[in-house]
């Protein structure tokens, strides 16, 4: 029998926030852990705002915001306060009823100066893998170094030469038309003049070169999670020199020293892998033909721990494949470095809360990484 629409619709609803979400979806346990991460940031919290004046929206709030902007991939702040309007699932994560009008999206950019200062989403991050490591998903002992390129919000057009830029050849200010053809661009004389901290880098022999960032990941290999996540300038600091940092600042941090670290060929050098040796980590990196390095010889590369560590490597890749398709990190939306990176931390503490959520879950046995 065919069903008929209802033309009159009721006029009152009794609806509760709670009901809308399912029992056994992932957002729950994502809601716990970042209000338990939110509570322990209060006296960070206080200390931003001052105790007068008009009551601003919650800072909770607006990190919050964040994380569901990076797990069901809204591209903007203005997208996600239409879609706050509207959907139920958001308002219940933010712990905002019906009736409760929603705030301007300005306010994200109003508050991104304090957040910088502060800050307030490099500690989000770290507090995320502080409550990993609590629950025994983050060891001490195998990881993973990479690094991937961020496309800048600039186009190859505002690429012009520090010294007399050329005029603009038509009268088109906003989009005026650029023929660089034939020209030598290099980021010794150019820069662009949209993001003067992005730059021109090109991936490998054959590929474009595009204004990007690069990201740097620190990997734990048995449950995936990233524990380190930096951006820098594509140019200034190669991936294996960044590594040194990041492994550095974790045996800084955690008092403790990784036992094996992996990596694709780009780390085949002989500084990384002499640091490696030197603080007493096995450097299981992948080897170019041909070149031989003190420190990565055969008994390393033969070893179970060294093809263990070679398949499990590849896992980075899928931090990194989230974090540009689903949290929509393709792309920088942010100018600057500093920016950036602070998007790409938010990005990466979704992505562990998700793979946290999703890691508890799992029946016994099947969490970690095999």
């Amino acid at each position: 029998m065919r069903g008929a629409p209802k033309v009159q619709p009721e006029i009152v609803c009794l609806l509760s926030l709670e009901s809308v979400v399912p029992k056994d979806h992932p957002i729950r346990q994502i809601k716990k852990d970042v209000d338990a991460i939110l509570r322990d940031m209060n006296s960070l919290f206080t200390e931003m705002y001052a105790q007068r004046g008009r009551p601003s929206i919650p800072p909770e709030r607006l990190l919050k915001a964040k994380v569901l902007m990076a797990l069901y991939t809204v591209r903007s702040e203005h997208l996600f306060i239409e879609q706050l309007q509207y959907n139920l699932l958001f308002r219940w994560f933010l712990d905002m009823d019906l009736s409760e009008p929603v705030f301007d999206n300005s306010t994200f950019s109003k508050n991104q100066e304090r957040f910088l200062k502060h800050g307030t989403v490099d500690l989000f991050f770290a507090k995320v893998v502080e409550l990993a490591r609590d629950r025994g998903w983050v060891s001490d002992e195998h990881f993973t170094v990479d690094g991937t390129l961020i496309e800048a919000w600039a186009s190859l057009k505002s690429f012009a030469p520090k010294e007399n830029p050329p005029a603009p050849s038509d009268d088109d200010p906003g989009n005026p038309t650029v023929d660089f053809k034939g020209q030598k661009r290099s980021n010794a004389t150019h820069q662009s003049t949209t993001d003067p901290e992005a730059r021109l880098y090109r991936k490998g022999a054959g590929k474009e070169a595009k204004l990007c960032f690069a990201a740097h990941a620190l990997m734990e290999n048995r449950h995936g999670l990233c524990v380190n996540l930096t951006v820098r300038d594509a140019i200034a600091q190669t991936e294996p020199e960044v590594a040194r940092e990041q492994l550095a600042a974790h045996r800084e941090r955690h008092d403790a020293t990784p036992r094996t670290v992996a990596a694709d060929k780009n780390y085949h050098t002989k500084q990384f892998v002499g640091t490696c040796r030197e603080q007493g980590i096995a450097p299981h990196v992948a080897q170019i033909k041909g070149r031989k390095t003190e420190g990565l010889d055969g008994r390393t590369v033969r070893s179970r721990g060294y093809q263990m560590s070679q398949r499990v490597r590849k896992r980075i890749e899928e931090i990194f494949g989230w974090m540009k398709t689903i949290g929509g990190l393709r792309k920088s939306r942010y100018r600057g470095v500093a920016r950036t990176e602070m998007c790409t931390q938010m990005v990466g503490a979704a992505y562990n809360l998700l793979r946290m959520a999703r890691l508890g879950m799992s029946p016994p046995g099947l969490s970690a990484l095999s």
